[in-house]
């Protein structure tokens, strides 16, 4: 990753950011976790989540004061690029990126608290790229595109 640059952004202002730049978005929001989709009766897929505990797995110590995960669900070449050499990830370590703990056979990369200049110099594209790829998967699913074009 980048050098950090300081206190990045916290879970609030992520969500704050997701919702601003994919107005579209539909977010469920449980004690400590967002959920991020474009179907707002079926809240599924997700293109990204946050968690702030270890409700869902404990390999990232979420219980620590202040660490959160932010999960993002990438394409194969993405993944491939950001995490595909890691054969022993660090799940704890805050400002990195790393296979899920749990849904990497998916694709999903994660970041614990990442700087203001990971976010700003990686995380804004991969949430756009996950987004995107909801977004077609959801307008396939309603036949709004061909599904090959």
């Amino acid at each position: 990753m980048t050098e950090s640059t300081g206190a990045g952004p916290d879970p609030e202002t992520i969500v704050h950011h997701i919702q601003q730049t994919y107005p579209d978005t539909d977010v469920v929001a449980i004690e400590g976790a967002w959920f991020f989709s474009v179907d707002p009766e079926k809240h599924w897929p997700n293109f990204a989540t946050i968690v702030e505990h270890d409700d869902y797995d404990t390999k990232s110590e979420l219980t620590r004061p202040g660490v959160f995960r932010l999960n993002i669900g990438v394409g194969k070449d993405t993944f491939l690029r950001l995490v595909g050499d890691q054969v022993e990830p660090d799940y704890v370590s805050l400002d990195q990126v790393f296979p899920h703990p749990d849904y990497a056979a998916q694709r999903w990369i994660s970041i614990l608290n990442p700087s203001q200049a990971s976010f700003d110099e990686l995380v804004r594209s991969l949430l756009d790229e996950a987004h995107a790829r909801v977004v077609r998967q959801f307008r396939l699913k309603r036949g709004e595109l061909p599904e090959f074009d």
